[in-house]
């Protein structure tokens, strides 16, 4: 497919060339400008002084050092990071050789990144810490400059804004292409006549390149500024030439929303166009298209939605090229990853072990959107759409978007992950590793309403296998993340792709594809059809759903592109009609297969189990609004800080600020047991699995473990030099909050016989803070954990690396409480400022906040609704897609202080400063 053959086309280049740096290494719309050939000098001035020899990079954001020979690391020092620059002294130099010495540039910095080392594409690796590295150009008279330009750019980077940084940004790149012209010695020939001449940038995935665009009577050219890349095979030179008579055709493009973008082909069938090019202004793109379509008037015939329609209808189209030409015209492009070109998924059976074509039901319904498709799902979604304010969407998230393009190509295209993911892979868990599971979390899954792309229906097999043997992480069941695990009826990548491409031309496909063609381009994508489709989706999402140009302050600008980008884009409605359906031959399926194997379903034991805990919870989230006071007992002296309950519910354990620990008794309804561990406040409490011993956290700095049999302190960990304020156990592992800035996580071994034997810690890793630990939570595989900070910061941290993934300071006072959604995709914070943030796990960006009129103390949520505990006492339902609170709950005469709900969510239990415990009840 297109995105492949472009990344081979790069490999291939790259053999050429022997460069590793590729626009990859920059962050998102940063530019290169410049290299010069240099010297890195190790050790200056010592005895071990060494020089490695390399280009020194540019960037607007970055300056970047490849070193020539292989097995060195590229070396990337973000500007941000960099606390001098300036040129280097050299103390002691012979004054009579002073105009031979070499030019040296001094650069000292806080953190530094190392990649591609021996070649290979792999995670970046981080350093940090006070560091100078100075480096020698080979033109001396060429260091003022570069290290002016550096303050320059430094200035950009540290400015506080956003919207300024890239202001500044762009008036240094926009000075530089003022400064250049096109060289027209690069014309193909002398006689060609000039037409137009304008500035623009090249788009490929993820990054563009400024330069200069020229068209003659014969030829399109584009010249990059930076002349990357500059060394091609066969000694080309740094020009994109296009000869007009091999365009085939051109498209008008949307570029950051903006009519901006004009992509040209010349090729008839194909996704992989020659050259996308963004302009700066609206006027210089029509120009060019004028141009070139007037040319081509006069040798290609002009193809509309309706032309290839009626190609399609006849059979002289197949499925697969219908949908290239569907996805080109509604402006989805293989080098914009923000509107990839989608394709549908086809198959709904990933478990026979053959499948039958002629069975409808081995075939998903191209009807309804894949939000639609799981009946139960969908009625919750409904549910809220209906209580949801205007502008109404059913779906939060999209079915198409850079980080779902390359979730599906992160085998063939790592650099691109990285990229995206600041140096980073995703977390094994989360990866392509399975097409059953995958297909499964997009039925099931809250907010996973993905679609495919087009290399599920192509030739090349590459997405689907680690051939690079890349080091994609390992899993929670200790196996190493490799090739993607195929269904039962594909015996090879290759089979799986043939069948997948048989599937799409299928008899029952033809005569449904028009289904989904309604949805995704059609008449169904906009307006009373989409709503009574179920196919609604986020305002940001449809085309001229906002005016950029209307918004005036930069940073909210620059935020709502992002946000938009990196969220998903629905394609350009093509058609406002309803499809006409194909013209289909009856004859037999093409796969010669038994029939439905009937068998696919899991036991149904284990099923029904599954379905009856999801049942359980949806029922139970529908209901939310209708919670009641049930029961309420006031068995502390102060407030409560802690509630956690025995597997079968009976027992009640609470901690307080009045020092104790107690167990209340639920079907007694009396208090049995009264501890005090010191005369310091409890903050926490939870029980380790089998309910024989609870865990409790101090303000006097400890945590104790108290066994129920016994019923006497079993142990204590003396771990933090402050008040621990949150603790969680998960798979025997201790993770303790405290005031002295840490998060530490423990190895606990449990004692064989509970009361007799004392436990054994190890600290496996300290994840350091700059302020007081209010809370933290771990994700459902306990491979993340967030923390909140007095200061109102939000932490997300990998666990299996112990690394800070994102810092997002997001509150203006204490983090009250964090928690992932079940699916951990994104991250609910509250705060004493009142308000609730949404976080976006993979990327760290804020994508909702919603705000009451007081503090928010503690609450549960389930991905989409929140119940929160407020510091009136009351409790609130808020609506995260419709951004509302649904219903206010009176509760306790204080702030409610901590808040339980059982596995089920059928049962919870608030604590609040008024020293109750208060049990609610569910009214379905």
């Amino acid at each position: 497919m297109a995105f492949i053959r472009k990344k081979h086309q790069e490999q291939q280049l790259q053999l050429y060339s022997k460069e590793r740096f590729s626009l990859l290494l920059l962050n998102l719309e940063e530019y290169y400008f410049e290299q010069h050939r240099a010297n890195h000098i190790l050790h200056k001035g010592s005895h071990h002084e060494r020089k490695i020899r390399g280009s020194l990079k540019i960037c607007s954001k970055s300056v970047i050092f490849e070193p020539d020979a292989i097995s060195q690391p590229i070396i990337k020092i973000p500007l941000r990071d960099c606390i001098k620059i300036g040129k280097h002294a050299e103390n002691g130099a012979n004054r009579h050789f002073t105009k031979a010495k070499s030019g040296g540039i001094s650069l000292i910095f806080s953190q530094v990144y190392f990649i591609k080392e021996h070649n290979v594409v792999a995670p970046y690796k981080i350093e940090r810490g006070k560091m100078q590295y100075v480096f020698e150009l080979d033109v001396p008279g060429k260091v003022e400059d570069v290290v002016e330009t550096l303050l320059q750019l430094h200035r950009a980077s540290c400015l506080d804004k956003l919207g300024d940084q890239t202001a500044m940004i762009t008036a240094i790149l926009q000075s530089r292409l003022a400064r250049t012209s096109f060289d027209k010695n690069r014309f193909q020939n002398i006689s060609e006549k000039l037409h137009v001449e304008c500035k623009a940038e090249m788009v490929t995935p993820l990054v563009t390149n400024p330069g200069h665009v020229c068209i003659t009577d014969t030829n399109l050219y584009f010249q990059p500024l930076n002349g990357y890349p500059v060394r091609r095979p066969q000694g080309q030179k740094p020009v994109v030439q296009i000869t007009l008579q091999d365009v085939r055709r051109i498209y008008k493009r949307r570029h950051g929303l903006m009519p901006l973008g004009l992509e040209v082909f010349c090729t008839e069938d194909d996704l992989c166009s020659d050259i996308y090019l963004k302009f700066y202004e609206p006027q210089d793109r029509d120009d060019l298209y004028f141009y070139i379509a007037t040319y081509l008037e006069h040798h290609v015939a002009e193809h509309t939605a309706e032309s290839y329609m009626l190609q399609w209808q006849r059979g002289h189209l197949s499925n697969y090229q219908y949908l290239l030409h569907l996805n080109n015209l509604a402006d989805r492009s293989c080098n914009d990853l923000s509107q990839y070109p989608v394709f549908p998924w086809i198959i709904h059976d990933y478990s026979s072990s053959e499948l039958d074509f002629s069975n409808p039901g081995t075939f998903r319904d191209l009807s309804k959107p894949v939000g639609a498709l799981n009946k139960e799902r969908l009625e919750r979604l409904l549910t809220r759409y209906q209580e949801m304010p205007e502008p109404k969407f059913m779906y939060g998230s999209h079915y198409s978007s850079p980080g779902y393009v390359l979730f599906y190509l992160v085998r063939i295209a790592p650099e691109y992950m990285l990229c995206l993911q600041n140096g980073r892979f995703d977390n094994a868990d989360r990866m392509f590793n399975s097409i059953a599971e995958t297909w499964k979390n997009c039925l099931d899954g809250a907010t996973d309403f993905k679609e495919l792309i087009p290399e599920f229906y192509g030739d090349d097999v590459s997405f689907l296998v680690n051939s690079l043997k890349l080091d994609l992480g390992k899993r929670q069941g200790g196996q190493m993340v490799d090739d993607v695990e195929l269904p039962p009826w594909a015996s090879s990548p290759e089979d799986f792709l043939q069948k997948s491409k048989d599937a799409l031309e299928s008899n029952y496909v033809s005569e449904h594809l028009h289904e989904w063609i309604d949805l995704i381009f059609g008449y169904k994508q906009k307006g009373s059809d989409a709503v009574g489709a179920h196919n609604v989706f986020h305002p940001l999402t449809y085309e001229g759903g906002v005016d950029l140009n209307s918004i005036q302050d930069p940073d909210e600008k620059v935020a709502m592109l992002t946000q938009i980008l990196e969220f998903g884009q629905t394609p350009k409605q093509l058609f406002v009609t309803p499809h006409p359906r194909r013209i289909t031959p009856k004859f037999k399926s093409l796969s010669q297969t038994s029939s439905y194997n009937a068998s696919m379903a899991d036991s149904p034991g284990e099923e029904s189990f599954e379905d009856l805990t999801e049942e359980s919870k949806t029922l139970a989230w529908n209901n939310i609004t209708k919670l009641q006071l049930h029961e309420h007992y006031k068995i502390h002296k102060e407030a409560v800080t802690g509630i956690t309950v025995s597997r079968n519910g009976s027992s009640v354990f609470t901690t307080s600020q009045d020092s104790t620990l107690k167990m209340f008794s639920k079907e007694s309804k009396t208090l049995q047991r009264s501890i005090s561990f010191s005369n310091m406040a409890l903050s926490s409490c939870l029980l380790l699995p089998g309910d024989a011993t609870v865990i409790t956290s101090s303000w006097d700095n400890n945590v104790y473990f108290y066994s129920i049999a016994f019923g006497r302190r079993q142990d204590t960990l003396m771990g933090h030099d402050d008040a621990v304020s949150k603790i969680c156990w998960h798979d025997n592992r201790l993770y303790s909050a405290s005031w002295d800035s840490t998060v530490k996580v423990w190895s606990g071994v449990p004692a064989e016989m509970p009361g007799t034997k004392r436990h054994h810690f190890d600290l496996l890793a300290e994840l350091e803070h700059d302020v007081s630990v209010d809370t933290i939570s771990l994700n459902a595989a306990s491979t993340l954990l967030v923390s909140g900070t007095k200061e109102g910061t939000v932490n997300i941290w990998d666990l299996t690396t112990a690394t800070l993934m994102h810092q997002i300071p997001c509150h203006s006072g204490i983090v009250c409480d964090t928690a992932f959604s079940p699916d951990s995709r994104h991250v609910l914070s509250t705060g004493a400022d009142g308000c609730l943030n949404v976080i976006d796990v993979q990327t760290g960006m804020l994508i909702s906040s919603m705000t009451s009129d007081e503090p928010q103390r503690c609450f549960v949520w389930d991905g989409n609704s929140v119940l929160s505990g407020s510091q009136s006492g009351e409790l609130l339902v808020w609506d995260l897609l419709g951004a509302k609170i649904s219903e206010r709950i009176q509760g306790h005469t204080g702030a409610v202080t901590c808040i339980w709900m059982n596995e089920q969510c059928s049962s919870i239990i608030t604590g609040g400063e008024d020293r109750q415990i208060i049990f609610w009840k569910l009214q379905y």
